[in-house]
């Protein structure tokens, strides 16, 4: 796994991505212990960040100073990119600087249009021979799908055959698609029976709900869209109540469809909030999930969020267990052409 780029899970084998989440698990246990592997010992790690970050930045950081290596921080506004430098450049000097670029683009840096950022990160991935890593884009974000996963693991056990529901959830703002595709893709892929509940306008990319029944298929599950949230919601086994803008919107971009128009249709679905009363539908045993930021009163309820179903913070700490272990398992040595 040396070398590799990781843009999203689906281009790594089941295996590749078993063995991921065993690093992420031994690494865990080390930090625990206060004892971790410099892995990464004197390896530098460029951090290009064209949107705004909480966790991925802090993860990452940390995650390369316990391995022995330096997480670089960059934000791209204090670059000459936006400046008309080319990314082939930028990523070609990278390469010679260090040992791994990971990008973040999406939202606003792009106007939310589809597809601008995910092509983005692959063109830097064409021209770095070093290990290009998807720090969230508008179509993936890997390292927080795998921590995702991680998390449902440790709290359900076996996932083959629960039941994992991604639901929209009412908000008085807007984001896009890349955590909703990226749970599609990897619980699906992992048999997870997957229900994306959303409102009608709400639609993901029809790509990314191919791809996810076919994993479901082929891991003997089940991938379901529908409309109607307290049917989604019966008997699952965990939740994951996120916001995200419609799919014209996402088309077309923010600035063209509009804020003000976009949020008017989200105020028709206030009832998309998860409630206690929602949350009593599902088993007994369920979690909730999220990747934060978590909208509070909107997405789902304070009851919901700090009850004892809520696994959001051990989620959020697994993030940095997960990217830990995609940057030991890829920068062990320069990529190759």
């Amino acid at each position: 796994m040396a070398g590799r780029d990781l843009i999203t899970t689906q281009d790594w084998s089941i295996d590749e991505l078993v063995r991921t989440l065993k690093t992420a698990r031994e690494l865990k246990k080390e930090y625990q212990r206060g004892k971790i592997q410099r892995l990464l010992n004197d390896k530098t790690f460029f951090m290009l960040f064209y949107a705004p970050s909480t966790r991925t930045r802090a993860a990452f950081e940390a995650g390369m100073t316990y391995l022995g290596g330096h997480g670089q921080y960059i934000d791209v506004s204090t670059t000459r990119l936006g400046s008309g430098e080319a990314v082939r450049d930028v990523a070609k000097m990278y390469e010679k600087y260090g040992h791994g670029l990971g990008v973040r683009i999406l939202d606003s840096a792009i106007d939310y249009v589809s597809g601008v950022g995910v092509s983005t990160i692959r063109e830097y991935a064409k021209h770095a021979q070093i290990p290009v890593i998807n720090m969230a884009c508008c179509t993936y974000h890997p390292t927080q799908g795998l921590a995702d996963l991680m998390t449902t693991e440790e709290s359900l056990g076996r996932v083959k055959g629960k039941k994992y529901v991604i639901m929209w959830g009412y908000a008085k703002s807007f984001r896009g698609r890349c955590s909703i595709h990226e749970e599609a893709l990897i619980m699906s892929r992992f048999g997870m029976d997957v229900v994306l509940a959303h409102p009608p306008g709400f639609e993901i990319d029809p790509k990314i709900i191919e791809t996810s029944r076919s994993n479901a298929i082929a891991q003997g599950g089940e991938f379901e869209v529908t409309n109607d949230l307290g049917s989604a919601l019966e008997g699952a086994n965990a939740v994951f109540p996120r916001n995200w803008a419609t799919n014209e919107l996402l088309s077309i971009g923010a600035s063209r469809f509009g804020k003000e128009r976009e949020l008017e249709i989200h105020e028709k679905y206030r009832n998309w909030t998860l409630t206690q009363d929602l949350l009593d539908k599902m088993d007994r045993r369920a979690i909730v999930t999220h990747v934060l930021p978590v909208l509070r009163g909107e997405e789902a309820t304070d009851e919901v969020l700090d009850g004892p179903h809520s696994v959001i913070y051990p989620q959020a700490e697994n993030g940095m267990y997960t990217k830990m272990a995609v940057l030991s398992l890829t920068m062990g040595r320069k990529k190759h052409s």
